[in-house]
């Protein structure tokens, strides 16, 4: 047997075997408190469905009371993004839903603090808290200081630039 006619077969072999080749993830489910509001729709009578809609309500406000669930509207997910801008974050496709949210690219903001790392690399933190980390050798004509401003968007390959008030651009990794 020639390995050409082997690989190709050996391939199919593997795919047919269960378990060996990974299903696409599932759309995350309705929390069960408001599946329990949404089923209510189902009944017929009035009186009954407007005693479950009270009961179902109810337990929704206990639930977000508590923290067993989050409700948030899209202005918030939108915002949730932009704070998790250069963090790889699978999980938050959970803000996907509905209509296709507008892509985060970049982001603006303000330098709280920067100092130099012992590589005599900078690490800036942000005014919202986030701390990014240079990771190249790129040299600063001007070293940053608290109030200025920060502009840092997406590269090629995953990776980000930063640039502090209007100078050169430097590439950069969020640390938190």
């Amino acid at each position: 047997m020639k390995v050409r006619s082997f690989l190709p077969l050996s391939l199919v072999s593997l795919m047919a075997v269960p378990g060996l080749v990974m299903a696409a993830p599932k759309p995350p489910s309705r929390a069960a408190v408001l599946q329990g509001l949404l089923d209510c729709r189902s009944q017929g009578e009035n009186a009954a469905r407007l005693a479950c809609y009270d009961k179902a309500a109810a337990a929704m406000d206990q639930a977000e009371t508590k923290g067993d669930i989050v409700v948030v509207d899209r202005a918030q997910a939108q915002e949730v993004r932009k704070q998790a801008f250069g963090f790889t974050l699978p999980s938050l496709s959970l803000f996907d839903r509905g209509e296709r949210p507008e892509p985060i690219d970049r982001v603006t903001g303000m330098v709280a603090l920067a100092r130099q790392g012992a590589d005599g690399k900078w690490i800036v933190r942000l005014e919202d808290g986030a701390v990014w980390r240079q990771i190249d050798a790129d040299p600063l004509t001007r070293d940053p200081r608290p109030g200025m401003s920060v502009v840092i968007r997406s590269a090629a390959m995953g990776s980000f630039l930063m640039n502090i008030d209007n100078q050169g651009s430097f590439r950069a990794h969020r640390d938190n």
